[in-house]
């Protein structure tokens, strides 16, 4: 075939590639297609006989997407029969009964037993050498349902066809060749002309078969019949497979990439499981790997410690790991390569635990086009988001980015399913937060979990703050490995009134002098600025960056407003356009508006940076840090603990958090953004104390970091309780040994003896399980056992099931079903101000200190529906009267659901302006703070859909299945049908269901009225006639 062959054209859905019907496998060309001079040749053949088989033309009929495997070749109903393949069946008996045929068999094909009347440009075929070309002509093709896929022919002609088509022509070949020593006659094949291809099936009235005429086409011994299978099984076989797979066209060079790392990871997975030395192309992975990073984040060389401990044995083994480093040491780069040999080596899904929502997002962010290249998928569970269970894949693996909340919820629903085992790695960053409050709980029950259901997960904890390492390797039974390594040194100063200290360990006091501040302050100067932050500040912008911590909020937007008064108007030129370019996209994001505090500081390149900025704003202010534009923050301590912002300088504006003084860790984890890699040839902090904190501060800087300790009965609801309930409604433990067992495998087990002085643990665990049992969210059984022991076992209650299934505070639950119940009896449907109540966080309303001012007046215009919701609640209009002039109050009142009531309506105005700007201004509030508020109640309504699924299954399983079947029911029924539901509840449900229907009902009505109303401005019949 020559080099200048016409294009093999493939049909395929636009959407999904349709499975062949017969005609789509080998098919002859049309009578359009055919030259004019061919037209009259071929009308002389209006009938072909094949043995003793007379076929009939056959109309061409458009193909098929055939979907079902019964009908998955288009109009044939069988192979058998009147098929091309017994017609090709018949003819490859006759071609194997000829006794001799000449070396050169191998070369003849099925084109020359075609090519007798036709000429070259009707159909060029071959089987063997070559492949079926055709020539087809544009105008025919245009008028195809299906979309047409070209693809130009490579150097090799096989590479488009299936493998399983390819191995039987190239066995074919093989068995030609073996033949070739028997020939020793020349046979003229041209003599018959049969149309036959592999590619495409005949369906055309074109397409004609003669006889073959050769006398010796009927002699053939059965030697030669066994030294093959049938044709026609094989094709049978093929298409069948072909026609079930879907497989998408890719281009040569993409296929033989795909292939490259298929078997760059097949030789990655033999690398791990094996004890050799060698590590393969990168760390076990693929050299692709090594490719992304370099093109994604600029890494070309991994730091020496970072190379020693992933070679390290207990990694190589697959043993639990806990590593500490100072920060922006490179720990995290450590983990994503673990992460990377789990998914892509062992197959195994992978969950990343991390402190907060908006570290989430940057590493959701950053891994996603590793997972694109690299064949993974990359699931965020933060605030609302998160499937429970999470999808079963069956082919690609996921890595799982979840908060500490999301990550405990996710583990409870892998054992409840009976995944676990399938998470084969769970990565904990920041792990000293094991010790901090309700979410060191979380995190400790979520990793005790895992220990003790699944042996084959391996845990990999990492921290830059971290001293009591020895209870953390023997909760996780892990190795530990620790390194100084900071690629940008970092130095500690002190600044006490002019002086500046150098830190120095060696030192008798811990410090040596370093210099004084010469700086030259007006009167109005040091009045503003007694600390001398714009001298020390402008030390280093802005052609550095620099950041200054301060204790609250408010003090950060006071301090970045002082230094943009001071700054010269040098600083304005600086950066300019992309300055304003901040200042545009700022605006655009929040409808028009903006901060007039960072409308002003923006422009000398400053900008404050805290918890009352949007996630929008925050994204956009860090980006422009990041990229220079901006050259100072002024922040909170949270942002030391957040997203990675590294600067020249570090200033802590004082040594306090707030009013408490600050903690080592804190302090390590704030001067640790000093010093940037690749950028800074050298870090620096500086403390600003007073005289009277110097002993405190000195203190702080030479003392050790503080121990972590468990939280577990401290935090008793959201701790020991919780736990409890889960591992009894998991039935991972459910009787009073196996719980205590359970409990002294936990970081609390490890530290009973530091933290239990009076009580021992198993009083503590009888304990916290006589409360749940009392609260009624368990119910203890007892089971007798031989030799008069008694064995006390636990199940839970459907109360503590939904509490469970929620992930409620147990110390709310029993709230939250009580206004669950009473709203069930009273619920105002009117307004959706009654909804958005019961959905508001409880904890949020606990630290809620209301404007009563704000409330009176908001409370002043509600509707008398939404005033129905207030009477409901008990939250009467002159309470609020008398609390907003300051009156003394007889009459006590709930403040929690005051509070929360207040919440409500900053939602409820929120669900109405659907402008966070307005809300802001109209409550007083920060707009950080609403957007929190806003993510809170939307985690918290997923929380009570949990809660109250167990009610809405009963009504499901009881056939009650959509709101019509509620809407219908009788309440007696309903009482005798579904658990403790009474009387009221059940005639509120099915008036509910009603009203809700009826309005849906008017709803219809008034849209099938308005589309068969007349239009106003339909043209009249006098106005047609005027026209006339």
């Amino acid at each position: 075939m020559d080099e200048g062959g016409a294009r093999i054209r493939r049909r395929v859905r636009v959407r999904r590639r349709s499975r062949p019907s017969l005609g789509s496998v080998c098919a002859a060309p049309t009578a359009a297609e055919l030259e004019p001079g061919d037209e009259e040749e071929e009308g002389e053949e209006k009938e072909t006989v094949v043995g003793s088989r007379r076929e009939k033309p056959v109309e061409v009929e458009p193909a098929q997407n055939n979907d079902s495997e019964e009908d998955m070749f288009g109009d044939y109903d069988s192979f058998a029969g009147n098929s091309f393949l017994a017609q090709v069946d018949d003819l490859e008996q006759q071609y194997m009964q000829v006794p001799q045929l000449r070396k050169h068999a191998s070369d003849l094909t099925i084109e020359d037993l075609c090519s007798g009347s036709i000429k070259h440009n009707k159909l060029s075929i071959t089987t063997v050498g070559n492949f079926t070309e055709s020539k087809v002509d544009e105008h025919t093709k245009n008028q195809s349902r299906h979309k047409d896929v070209f693809i130009e022919p490579e150097p090799d002609l096989l590479y488009d066809v299936p493998s399983s088509q390819v191995l039987y022509f190239e066995n074919l070949q093989k068995s030609s060749n073996d033949l070739g020593d028997q020939s020793t006659k020349e046979k003229d094949w041209n003599s018959s002309s049969h149309k036959t291809g592999n590619e495409e099936l005949p369906q055309n009235s074109t397409e004609h078969h003669q006889q073959i005429d050769d006398p010796c086409s009927k002699v053939g011994t059965s030697s030669e019949e066994n030294r093959r299978k049938s044709l026609k099984e094989h094709l049978k076989s093929a298409m069948t497979g072909n026609a079930k797979a879907q497989t998408p066209v890719f281009s040569r060079t993409k296929q033989l990439k795909e292939t490259l790392l298929s078997e760059e990871i097949n030789v990655a997975k033999k690398a791990i499981e094996s004890s050799s030395d060698d590590l393969g192309p990168f760390y076990s992975l693929p050299s692709k790997v090594r490719d992304l990073y370099v093109q994604f984040k600029g890494i070309e060389k991994l730091y020496e410690w970072q190379h020693t401990c992933l070679t390290l044995n207990s990694v190589q083994e697959r043993k639990n790991l806990i590593y500490s480093l100072p920060t922006s040491g490179g720990k995290t780069l450590v983990a994503e390569i673990l992460m990377l040999q789990e998914l892509l080596c062992r197959r195994r899904d992978v969950l990343m635990i991390l402190p907060y929502v908006a570290i989430v997002q940057e590493k959701i962010s950053a891994l996603s086009s590793f997972g694109i290249e690299l064949g993974f998928f990359v699931e965020e569970y933060a605030g609302s988001k998160g499937k429970f269970p999470p999808i079963k894949r069956r082919e690609k693996k996921s890595l799982y980015i979840a908060t500490i909340e999301k990550g405990n919820s996710l583990v409870n629903s892998l054992i409840e399913t009976g995944r676990i085992s399938s998470l084969g790695l769970v990565v904990v960053d920041e792990l000293h937060m094991i010790g901090e409050g309700s979410r060191g709980a979380i995190l400790e029950m979520t990793l005790a979990k895992v220990l003790y259901t699944s042996k084959t997960t391996q845990i990999i904890g990492m921290s830059a703050t971290l001293n009591n390492v020895e209870d953390l390797q023997k909760f996780l039974q892990a190795e530990y490995y620790t390194s100084q390594f900071r690629p940008v040194e970092l130095k500690e100063y002190l600044k006490i009134n002019d002086a500046i200290y150098e830190v120095d360990s060696k030192a008798e006091n811990g410090m040596t002098f370093s210099r004084l501040l010469n700086c030259q302050y007006s009167n109005t100067l040091k009045k503003m600025d007694p600390d001398h932050l714009v001298a020390l500040a402008t030390e280093v912008i802005p052609n550095y960056s620099c950041l200054v911590f301060c204790p609250t909020k408010k003090n950060c937007e006071n301090v970045a407003e002082m230094i943009c008064r001071f700054l010269s108007k040098q600083y304005l030129k600086h950066r300019e356009k992309e300055k304003h370019e901040v200042i545009k996209n700022l605006k655009n994001i929040s409808s028009g508006n903006l901060c007039p505090i960072l409308k002003r500081t923006i422009p000398f390149g400053v900008a404050y940076h805290h918890s009352g900025l949007t996630s929008d704003e925050r994204k956009l202010l860090e980006e422009a840090y990041s990229t220079g534009v901006l050259c100072l923050f002024t922040c909170t301590s949270t942002l030391a603990a957040g997203v990675n912002l590294p600067a020249r300088r570090v200033i802590l504006r004082a040594p306090y958090v707030a009013k408490e003084f600050l903690k080592r860790n804190q302090y390590k984890q704030m001067i640790g953004r000093a010093g940037r890699a690749g950028i800074d040839s050298i870090g620096e902090s500086i403390l600003i104390l007073q005289e009277k904190d110097k002993q405190q501060v000195l203190e702080l800087i030479s003392r050790p970091l503080e121990n972590c300790y468990s939280h577990l009965v401290q935090e008793f609801t959201k701790g020991i309780q919780t736990l409890f309930l889960s591992l009894i409604g998991l039935k991972i433990a459910t009787n009073l040994d196996d719980i205590y067992h359970f409990m002294c495998g936990t970081f609390f087990g490890v530290q009973q003896k530091i933290l239990l002085q009076e009580k021992s643990l198993w009083d503590i665990t009888i304990e916290s399980l006589r409360y749940l049992t009392e609260k009624g969210l368990l119910q203890k059984d007892t089971i007798d056992k031989p030799k008069e022991e008694i064995q006390y076992s636990f199940h839970i209650t459907k109360l503590g099931r939904a509490s469970f299934k929620g992930t409620i505070d147990l110390a709310y639950c029993d709230i939250l079903y009580r206004d669950l119940k009473k709203g069930l009896e009273g619920l105002v449907l009117e307004s959706l101000l009654h909804l958005i109540y019961l959905t508001t966080p409880y904890d949020m309303a606990s630290h809620c200190d209301p404007d009563w001012m704000i409330y009176f007046r908001q409370f002043s215009q509600l509707s008398p529906a939404e005033q129905n919701v207030a009477a409901l609640l008990g939250v009467s209009e002159n309470f609020i009267g008398k609390k907003a002039s300051g009156q003394p109050i007889k009459k006590k009142v709930d403040k929690d659901i005051v509070n929360r009531l207040y919440l409500s309506f900053v939602l409820y105005t929120l669900l109405k302006e659907a402008n966070i700007w307005s809300v802001s201004e109209k409550f007083n509030m920060p707009r950080g703070y609403i957007q929190s508020l806003l993510t809170g109640a939307a985690s918290f309504s997923s929380c009570v859909l949990h809660f109250c699924e167990g009610r809405a299954k009963q009504l499901y399983n009881a056939g009650y299945k959509s709101l019509t079947h509620l809407a219908n029911a009788n309440p007696e029924v309903l009482i005798r049908t579904i658990d403790h539901l009474s009387r009221s509840q059940a005639k509120q449900m099915v008036s509910s269901a009603k009203m809700l229907l009826h309005e849906k009902a008017e709803a219809l009505q008034e849209e099938v009225e308005e589309l068969l109303r007349l239009p106003s401005d339909f043209p009249s019949i006098a106005a047609s006639s005027e026209k006339a």
